[in-house]
């Protein structure tokens, strides 16, 4: 290949990066499919990135504070899976609703669509947050902290619980630019939200001249702080933006039967994310009997997989509005075609990751422990569960195919019977029943993922998906 040929592609990839992180493509119903996928995942992939990003620096500076405020922020993000839960099934309903309205080319019921599911994630909400507030202390001392650390620290929790608006709005908005194909703006308000926490969050926790230090407090500040901004950047965009939707007054008359229509399909999406987060709370408890190190070796390994699978989730978020828009658009062969060619490039690209985590297992853990024991059990559970990544390539695009495509009680009933059924089941006979340890643990995740993929598929081919009304 000459000189002149690679400097052209390279160019010309270039210029494919700059237009997907920009945002100016909005069509995806006709042309390449791999271009579409291309446009929409590169944003998603970066707005799971940055929706990363807050854990982690909120841990970095809050560590700083003592045992007692990480604690704390653990048993309080505990609570909040229930708020991400409802956040995340109230943006998947959002993203089924505004990408079936948009692929119709009915720009008025996109936005109409938009602003129902926002009113329903404002009331869902405030219901929490009364909740949060009032219960703080309590809430805290139910999930095992002692009196002491509670009365030291609540008003993180408090602050936390009783902003969860923000957290809610941030999901759900960008839900609704998902649909509408406009996931650059959903990936800038992260971008926002994220650099406004990185630069409060040590401003408020030590203080800065005038600016006094307010401990733990001030992490819960800077991050509500954060996500509010980012929420008011969509708002902005959504009511004053060039994007696909634009919400003008007409669209603001509450609807009843949208609303119920969205938190149908939000209720499947928290279930099944409800559902996956309790069972790897079994699976902590089985592995608890391996002793400490265990513990720690999958707690490191299970990171390490979480963070390098986030690329892998915008992928497959780009793949249910594909599939919504599409089916909008009656054309339900695209839809499908679009899912097949996310979830192939999805397997790819999580089989180049087994096969890094199958060379560099040891070198990765040891960044975060030199502890020989905890060092093992982690290089094994990099090992073991990346075993079902070829499957589970293909399983988590096909279960947002169904997501986007309105039928969220498919993928729910299968995580209920793949987690719940077998996964915990086998993964109890394995480790302690036949003396697997640890590795039957990591096992039985390699094989529940890659059966359920299994199962995600052949239902998926039978095509019923594409009969949902949305």
């Amino acid at each position: 290949m000459s000189q002149r040929v690679r400097t052209s592609r390279i160019m010309s990839m270039s210029r494919l990066l700059k237009t997907a992180i920009t945002g100016t493509e909005k069509e995806f119903t006709t042309g390449s499919i791999d271009r579409a996928i291309f446009m929409l995942s590169v944003p998603m992939i970066l707005e799971m990135a940055m929706e990363s990003l807050f854990a982690i620096v909120d841990v970095f500076f809050v560590s700083k504070l003592g045992k007692d405020a990480v604690a704390t922020v653990g048993l309080t993000e505990s609570m909040l899976m229930v708020v991400y839960s409802i956040a995340w099934g109230m943006s998947m309903g959002a993203t089924a609703v505004v990408a079936r309205r948009t692929g119709e080319k009915n720009t008025d019921g996109a936005a109409h669509s938009g602003v129902q599911a926002i009113y329903a994630g404002i009331i869902i909400s405030l219901i929490l947050s009364i909740s949060g507030i009032i219960f703080a202390k309590d809430l805290l001392l139910l999930m095992g902290g002692s009196e002491a650390l509670v009365e030291a620290n609540y008003q993180y929790a408090q602050i936390m619980l009783g902003g969860n608006i923000v957290i809610v709005m941030l999901f759900l908005i960008n839900g609704v630019f998902r649909g509408a194909g406009d996931a650059s703006i959903a990936m800038r308000s992260l971008w926002i939200a994220n650099g406004l926490n990185i630069l409060l969050c040590p401003t408020l926790i030590y203080g800065v001249g005038p600016i006094p230090a307010l401990g733990l407090k001030g992490a819960a500040i800077a991050t509500t702080i954060g996500r509010g901004v980012g929420v008011c950047y969509q708002l902005y965009h959504l009511f004053n933006g060039g994007g696909v939707i634009r919400i003008l007054r007409k669209h603001l008359a509450p609807d009843a039967s949208v609303m119920v229509t969205v938190l149908k399909m939000a209720s499947g999406g928290t279930s099944q994310f409800l559902i996956a987060s309790a069972s790897w709370i079994f699976l902590v408890r089985i592995i608890a009997n391996f002793g400490n190190e265990a513990l720690a070796g999958y707690t490191i390994g299970i990171r390490i997989i979480a963070f390098t699978i986030m690329p892998a989730w915008g992928m497959a978020n780009a793949a249910a509005t594909l599939v919504g828009q599409n089916l909008g658009a009656q054309q339900p062969d695209r839809a499908e075609k679009s899912a097949w060619r996310a979830a192939y490039f999805n397997m790819l690209f999580l089989c180049s990751i087994a096969v890094v985590f199958f060379i560099f297992a040891h070198p990765l853990v040891t960044i975060f422990t030199t502890e020989a024991d905890v060092v093992k059990y982690g290089v094994e559970c990099l090992r073991y569960v990346c075993m079902g990544y070829m499957f589970y390539g293909y399983g988590m695009v096909i279960a947002q195919a169904f997501n986007g495509a309105g039928d969220t009680r498919t993928p729910t009933i299968l995580n209920l019977f793949g987690f719940w059924l077998f996964q915990i089941p086998l993964a109890y006979v394995l480790a302690i029943s036949l003396g697997l340890g640890p590795k039957g643990v990591f096992s039985a995740i390699a094989i529940a993922e890659s059966a359920m993929a299994v199962v995600a598929i052949i239902l998926f081919r039978k095509g019923k998906w594409k009969t949902v009304q949305v």
